[in-house]
């Protein structure tokens, strides 16, 4: 299970920090980050989620109010 992350479209709610500790906060550039991924596009950045985190990550996606995180299973979309 892979996150990707597209840091332009955040809006800093920081709401998935709240929902994944992979997520912390940047008030500086009023956007969240995503520890641990890769830069894959400008702006897009991905990690694998680790064993345990799968619901955790589900969660942040799923708080983002702008959905700018997605979760990847097997190269498919899951949220």
């Amino acid at each position: 299970m892979k996150v990707r992350y597209d840091r332009d479209t955040c809006i800093g709610m920081f709401q998935c920090v709240a929902e994944w500790d992979a997520f912390k906060e940047n008030e500086t550039a009023g956007k969240a980050e995503l520890e641990g991924a890769e830069e894959v596009e400008e702006g897009i950045y991905e990690r694998e989620v680790p064993d345990g985190a799968e619901l955790d990550a589900k969660f942040a996606a799923r708080a983002c109010p702008v959905d700018a995180i997605e979760v990847y299973e097997d190269g498919e979309q899951i949220v």
